[in-house]
């Protein structure tokens, strides 16, 4: 490389501005690192890289709370999520589905069903880290916008980070759920009449 009077000069780096680009990408991790240690990580394991689906006719929960979390994949990867946490819910014809691509075979689909009689599918401390959920509510003593970190009426554990936007019921009352997620967890899950069938093409809840 030559100077302005053609003169050859070698390469040299600004650390005052290699320091001014470094900044904003060691705070932003920074920022991430300190995020995940307060709580900013949703499940406690490794996500699949694969969504799926849950549908049900109704869903009763007690002990509602609702905020956003990450969830994060083997490879590091970090999925925003809704965190919905339930201490009891009670599920009516609940379905789950994932379909998988395989090289040759082409798509494989997983469906789970339960709770089709008169026993629902019942669970306890129910956390789903979704990111689409739809349906009919009906909430009891919900109050929006309160900090995700001060959340009390759904499961112990159900808080997300200070700041942060939550909502939170005593109750709530789903019909024609249907949501998609990355992660599910419960410290019970009681599936009633449970029937599971794998079967070639794309058979999905909905």
């Amino acid at each position: 490389m030559k100077d302005a009077h053609g003169r050859h000069v070698t390469g040299r780096v600004s650390w005052r501005k290699f320091a001014v680009l470094s900044v904003p990408a060691f705070a932003g991790t920074a920022a991430l690192a300190i995020a995940l240690a307060n709580g900013a990580l949703a499940a406690s394991f490794a996500v699949s890289g694969q969504q799926f689906k849950v549908s049900a006719a109704s869903l009763n929960g007690e002990g509602f709370a609702q905020y956003g979390g990450v969830d994060q994949n083997a490879r590091g990867d970090l999925l925003p999520v809704a965190v919905t946490a339930i201490k009891k819910a009670d599920l009516h014809k609940l379905c789950q589905s994932v379909v998988t691509t395989l090289p040759v075979i082409g798509d494989i689909s997983l469906n789970l069903t339960a709770g089709g009689g008169k026993t629902p599918v019942k669970a306890t401390d129910l956390f789903v880290d979704a990111t689409q959920l739809s349906g009919n509510a009906d909430f009891n003593n919900i109050e929006i916008g309160r900090d995700a970190s001060t959340l009390d009426k759904g499961p112990a554990t159900a808080q997300g980070m200070q700041d942060l936007f939550a909502q939170q019921a005593d109750d709530i009352n789903i019909t024609d759920l249907k949501q998609t997620a990355w992660a599910t967890n419960a410290a019970t899950f009681r599936l009633s009449g449970l029937s599971m069938k794998i079967s070639k093409g794309k058979k999905e809840c909905f």
